[in-house]
């Protein structure tokens, strides 16, 4: 048995390769891919004439990519390593990446799809980060206590001189009011593009293991959700001096490639699904926090809309009235904010410990769909009866197996087992059913839930 267990941590790496499927590839980046593509001279030609389409209106541009030259250019590039190609969060040259990654899918999708597909790689989920997201509940987990997460984020903060510095920048960039000019009638009382931009840098150079718990902190009273709600200085980087239509707000995003590419992001990683306990796709919500935070600083950043510690609401400084017979279309949007179960849950898994696995989802009705998306309904959290898996104070907050039933009592050394950073931590029985163990066990990954498996197999 021991061996067993040996062969399982030893050999991850080689059991993940030999179940990717035959002829799979991982993806260029797309500067490289770009590179290669200038190197061959009919993908070189084909690739400056969808550069070509793709300029312009969005008439023009939406008569360009109905030609037939558009159309044979768009042909060729798909066969290339272009159509494939991905970019890295942080690159050093992001911003060409995602422009190279829309010059060709921007043809593919431009007035067809309500969500993008992101031109990000898939998060890699670090064991850290769910450790964090356990130990970030612990603070108030005794009553009657004082207790304020957020202040001790801010104090943690305060101690690294990187995050203490860049906090200290945003902070004065979004507090500083901007000289009043009488020829401006609609002037902005700040920088809100400095401030976007100075929170943007925050987080992307400061570690998620200092910004996050900022963000994300739990609270029991409304001066610790305050303090939460104004961690990014939402008078300057949230708001504006007035609502702008939300496919407004929309549009603006999806006209610059990096805003485009996070709000993709966010959809991709975000979007409800109805076969996870979590609501996040795969019962990733680690990915989903991430994406989440990659839109803090664009022109869609994101916010809590209250005060509450009790209920946590999501939503963007905008307004679908006035927008006709697109309302429904505009509610869609907004509503993948403020009624997003899966990021609810994300943000009450991270600040809460296991009380975010309590948290009832509620229905998304499909009034609020755009037509041509098929309904996405939040599924509702697990009861937990007598048969169902309980979470655990450890480190597996959300089974990988969602349908597991549990037909003897724990086996103690293999839930202590299961308890270490190598398996997920649950109850385990002789009567494993798993409809879906390619999911993630609160982001642990797919060749360490087939290990377990394994494990528990041989030790039958």
């Amino acid at each position: 048995m021991l061996l067993i267990i040996i062969f399982c941590i030893t050999n991850f790496d080689t059991v993940l390769y030999r179940l990717v499927p035959p002829g799979w590839r991982e993806p260029l980046d797309c500067v490289r891919a770009s590179e290669m593509c200038n190197q061959n001279s009919q993908c070189s030609s084909r690739y400056r004439i969808m550069r070509q389409c793709l300029s312009g209106g969005d008439k023009e541009r939406s008569a360009m990519l109905a030609s037939k030259e558009c159309q044979g250019a768009l042909e060729v590039l798909q066969d290339s390593t272009l159509y494939d190609c991905r970019c890295k969060r942080g690159m050093k040259k992001e911003l060409q990446c995602l422009q190279n990654y829309w010059s060709i899918h921007m043809g593919l999708t431009e007035g067809e799809e309500f969500y993008e597909t992101s031109p990000y790689e898939p998060f890699h989920f670090s064991e850290e980060f769910q450790l964090a997201s356990i130990i970030s509940g612990i603070p108030c987990s005794e009553a009657g206590k004082p207790c304020n997460p957020c202040l001790d984020a801010a104090k943690a903060c305060n101690l690294n001189d990187t995050c203490k510095r860049l906090r200290s920048s945003y902070t004065t960039i979004c507090s500083k009011a901007t000289p009043p000019q009488p020829s401006l009638a609609n002037q902005e009382p700040c920088s809100r593009k400095r401030c976007q931009k100075a929170l943007r840098q925050f987080f992307e150079r400061v570690s998620w293991e200092l910004s996050y718990p900022l963000l994300f902190c739990s609270c029991r009273d409304q001066a610790c959700a305050e303090r939460r709600r104004r961690t990014i200085i939402p008078d300057c980087s949230h708001q504006e001096r007035h609502k702008p239509s939300c496919l407004d707000l929309q549009q603006l995003c999806r006209s610059d490639a990096l805003c485009r590419s996070r709000l993709a992001d966010y959809h991709t990683n975000c979007q409800m699904t109805p076969h996870t306990i979590t609501s996040c796709p795969h019962d990733n919500y680690y990915g989903c926090l991430m994406s989440y935070v990659g839109l803090i600083g664009s022109d869609v950043t994101p916010n809590y809309s209250d005060s509450s510690p009790s209920n946590i609401t999501i939503s963007l400084w905008c307004t679908c009235r006035g927008t006709g017979n697109q309302e429904r279309v505009c509610e869609a949007f907004h509503h993948d904010f403020t009624h997003n179960t899966c990021l609810k849950n994300a943000i009450q898994a991270f600040g809460y410990g296991s009380e975010g696995a309590t948290h009832h989802s509620t229905e998304l009705s499909s009034t609020f769909l755009p037509p041509a998306q098929p309904p996405i309904i939040a599924k509702p959290a697990p009861s937990f009866h007598g048969n169902a898996i309980k979470p655990l104070d450890s480190a597996c907050m959300f089974s990988t197996c969602a349908n597991l039933q549990v037909s003897i009592k724990r086996l103690t050394f293999i839930d202590s087992l299961c308890s270490s950073s190598h398996f997920c931590a649950f109850s385990y029985s002789y009567n494993i059913q798993c409809s879906t163990y390619g999911n993630n066990c609160g982001g642990l990954r797919a060749e360490k839930g087939l290990c377990a498996l394994y494990f528990l197999t041989f030790t039958h």
